[in-house]
């Protein structure tokens, strides 16, 4: 299969030269990684590592979902970095700017040489080399673009597959495409069960996540004649049901298809007084402009940001770009 959009192969060539060269590399992805971040490192790593298992490889993450766990080399990420020289090359993945490489950027700035694979339309390009193309789904995406497809396993095709999987929502929103649904049949062609990878990662819950869940549908409120929809979760909660903030996956999904809603907002407590806030656009909303004004970035569908303060004062403080933009909107 050739990609509907040319990468430049001459970049490639460098690509894979210096994974060649290079004796020790790192992999990174941006803090709170989700599905497409985990996908993309722990693809490439396998992908590195099937072409030569001497390789040393090292993946710097934040704890991972338990759900992502079955992925191969998993168990190779990661927290903090074992005290020796800086890395040959070091790739930083799903990272749409350095700092949101959070602890792991310092190593990363050390690096030999630099590698940026991303999707994020924010990206300004950083490092030596860089693969950055806002109109793919995900950085996994790009990076089938990148690998030989007859070299891409059977664990290669997982990681990726899973990583398309999360940011195309399964294949709903608007960043699916043709070119997604054809890259998705050579991965099931390489043995990836559909079935599996979006039952066991996307849709299953536990008990404890369903009580989350229907405690924030049941506690969420409706504003601007129901064109925004926000739900909350404190700390306090969050550690009387014993959870973490992937427990809290799809709530933020659930609240956006609620009939009349342009824009769902889900805040969960990381510390006292500092929520994550998470926002969904059903496409009249540039989400990622919003997020922007606050620290934070995204996509235009779906973005979020850091802010510290109050439920209160988080969403007041964010609703009125939301209604600019409706207003805007309904003005054209």
């Amino acid at each position: 299969m050739t990609s509907s959009k040319k990468i430049n192969r001459q970049a490639v060539s460098l690509f894979f030269r210096k994974i060649k060269e290079a004796d020790r590399i790192a992999i990174s992805g941006h803090i709170n990684p989700d599905g497409d971040c985990v996908g993309a490192c722990l693809g490439l790593c396998t992908y590195i590592l099937d072409l030569d298992p001497a390789k040393k490889v090292d993946i710097f993450l934040e704890p991972i979902s338990e759900k992502f766990r079955f992925l191969k080399h998993a168990d190779k990420i990661l927290q903090e970095k074992p005290d020796e020289e800086p890395y040959d090359l070091y790739f930083s993945l799903d990272c749409s700017d350095p700092e949101r490489l959070g602890a792991f950027r310092e190593e990363f700035e050390k690096a030999e040489f630099k590698i940026c694979v991303d999707h994020h339309i924010s990206n300004q390009g950083f490092g030596d080399l860089t693969f950055i193309d806002a109109e793919a789904s995900s950085t996994c995406e790009i990076l089938y673009d990148i690998f030989e497809e007859k070299e891409i396993s059977f664990d290669t095709a997982q990681c990726l597959y899973l990583g398309i999987v999360h940011d195309t929502g399964v294949f709903k929103h608007s960043n699916t495409t043709r070119k997604v649904m054809e890259i998705a049949g050579v991965l099931i062609e390489k043995g990836v069960r559909p079935d599996f990878i979006i039952d066991e990662t996307f849709y299953k819950k536990t008990y404890i996540q369903n009580q989350i869940l229907g405690r924030a549908l049941m506690e969420s409120i409706l504003l601007l004649d129901g064109k925004i929809i926000f739900s909350a979760i404190k700390k306090k909660d969050m550690d009387f049901y014993g959870i973490e903030s992937g427990d809290l996956d799809g709530v933020i999904d659930q609240l956006r298809v609620t009939e009349g809603v342009e824009c769902a907002l889900f805040l969960y407590e990381k510390v006292e007084g500092q929520f994550k806030v998470s926002l969904r656009s059903n496409g009249n909303v540039d989400v990622r402009k919003i997020a922007e004004n606050f620290g934070g970035g995204g996509h235009v569908r779906a973005a979020g940001c850091t802010v510290d303060g109050n439920v209160r004062d988080i969403v007041n403080n964010i609703t009125p770009f939301i209604e600019q933009q409706l207003k805007q909107e309904k003005s054209v």
